[in-house]
Formats: structure tokens, C-alpha cells, sequence
């Protein structure tokens, strides 16, 4: 897999874990040790919650004077049944350029999820219009 921004590879790396949840696309998250993270910054705003994950803290993404906002997400203290989840960071398709086997990644429709859509991809995706009560 590979991640861009700004003109920079902030992300190559084969060693992404894949998270599925009911009705979404796939979630990719990517040790921390596969990630520039010089191009990494807190970012501002609040945590989220996710019940089965836990508190999810974010960052921006910056390549010289390009920012992407709250592009990136990790559980710094995930819950027992996704430990794996700990150093692991995700990026949201919709705000930087992600690759899965050089395949360019469509972000999960309606911006909350972060899932990553493929052309093995095959829906109806949660977040589509409509999917708000799946």
C-alpha cells in the first residue's frame, strides 16, 4: 500500500492491518514504524468514540504548506479485543492519495467512515444516502 500527499510517499509499506465492519468498506491501518511521521501533527479538535475501538485521537498531514486537516486517526489505548489496533494509524482516502496494489482508493461514501473502496469492492456501503440506521 501506499499513501500520498503534497507530492510526498508518507506511507509504503505491506504491513497494514485489515479491519472490517459490518456494511463498510475495509479500514487499513499502518504501523507506525511504516510511516513518515515528520509529516505527522496533532491535530485539533475533539476525540471520537468508538464502541468497539475505543477513543480515536487524530492528525493532520503536512507536505511544505499543504495541509490535510484531521486526515489521520489511531487508538492509543484500544480496547482488549482490537489490541492489535495499538501503533497502528489510519488515513481517510478522502483527504490524502491511497494505493492498495497501485490501485487508486475511493474514500467510503459519506466522509465519516474511513473506509477504503476498491473495484472488488461490492455495496450497498454504510454511509451511502439512506444508510444513516444500519
Amino acid at each position: 500500500m501506499k499513501i500520498e500527499f503534497g507530492g510526498i510517499v508518507v506511507v509504503s509499506s505491506p504491513n497494514a492491518l485489515r479491519v472490517l465492519e459490518t456494511a463498510g468498506a475495509p479500514t487499513y491501518y499502518i504501523p507506525y514504524k511504516d510511516i513518515r511521521t515528520e509529516h505527522l501533527r496533532p491535530s485539533s479538535g475533539p476525540q471520537t468514540w468508538c464502541e468497539w475501538k475505543g477513543a480515536a485521537t487524530y492528525f493532520d498531514v503536512v507536505a511544505g504548506k499543504a495541509v490535510a486537516e484531521r486526515a489521520v486517526w489511531t487508538y492509543p489505548d484500544p480496547f482488549p479485543n482490537f489490541k492489535q489496533l495499538l501503533d497502528h494509524y489510519s488515513f481517510y482516502p478522502g483527504k490524502v492519495a491511497c494505493y492498495l496494489d497501485d490501485e487508486p482508493v475511493t474514500p467510503q461514501p459519506g466522509g465519516f467512515y474511513g473506509g477504503w473502496v476498491t473495484s472488488d469492492i461490492v455495496g450497498p456501503i454504510k454511509g451511502e444516502p439512506g444508510s444513516a440506521g444500519w
